[in-house]
Parts: C-alpha cells; structure tokens; sequence
C-alpha cells in the first residue's frame, strides 16, 4: 500500500506541479502580453509623434516654396523690364553712332548750300523771278 500511497501522492503533487507551472507560464504570457501592447502603444505614440512633426516640417517648407516662388516672379518681372530698357538703349545707341557716322560723313564732305533768302526779313525783295500770266478766255471757259 504504501507504493500505492508514493503514487497517489505523487499524483498529486504531479498535478499540482502541473497546475503551478500552468499557473506561472499564463502569468507569464499576460505579462508578455501587456509589454506587447505597452511597446505597440508606444509605438503609436512615436509615430503620430512623428507624423506631427513631418506635418509641421512639411508646412515650414512649403510656405518657403511660396516665397522663393513669389520672390522669382518678381526678380522675373524686374529682369523682364530690364531686358526691354536694355533693348531700349542699345537702339537708341545705335540710332546715335548712326547720326555721329552721318556727322563724320558731313564733316568730310564740303558742300556749297546757297543762301536762300527770308521773304519775311525783307519782303520787297521778292526771291523769286516773276513771270507773267497769260490767259485767254478759252481757258476761261473750259471746263
């Protein structure tokens, strides 16, 4: 009998050992499990840490693209009127060595340009010669 009393005793102290290890592995496993739900919601934590930040960071540098923007179509603008000024000036330079040749042109040549008289200076001269009208009555009439 006692062989039988060792068995059952050790049956049950086996299922009690049974029963304990049961115990400490599902002890086990709710606390890995409650480290991984803690390190997923720090996880999460983290990364709408992050996305807040992008967020920001994205609009910081999209309001810069706007004044770099705003800054290059008025630096255009002003290049645009520069541009036309420059045109502007180069005709006109070019319009004025034109006269000058013309000027250097006349400086070499010696022209004789008669007076013409003012009718106005002296107006009993008259500065052309007179010729006399003739008509006739043909001319008159015809028509």
């Amino acid at each position: 009998m006692s062989s039988k009393q060792r068995q059952a005793s050790s049956g049950s102290d086996g299922s009690a050992e049974i029963d304990e290890r049961k115990k400490k592995r599902m002890q086990s496993n709710r606390e890995s499990a409650r480290r991984s739900r803690k390190r997923k919601q720090q996880q999460m934590e983290d990364l709408t840490n992050e996305i807040s930040r992008l967020q920001i960071a994205n609009n910081q540098i999209q309001q810069l693209i706007k004044a770099r923007e705003q800054a290059f179509i008025h630096i255009d603008s002003e290049n645009k009127v520069l541009e036309a000024q420059k045109m502007e000036l180069n005709d006109r330079f070019k319009s004025l060595n034109s006269f000058v040749d013309c000027i250097e042109d006349a400086n070499r040549l010696t022209v004789d340009i008669p007076e013409i008289p003012d009718p106005l200076l002296k107006p009993w001269q008259i500065p052309y010669q007179t010729q006399p009208i003739t008509a006739s009555a043909d001319d008159l009439f015809f028509i």
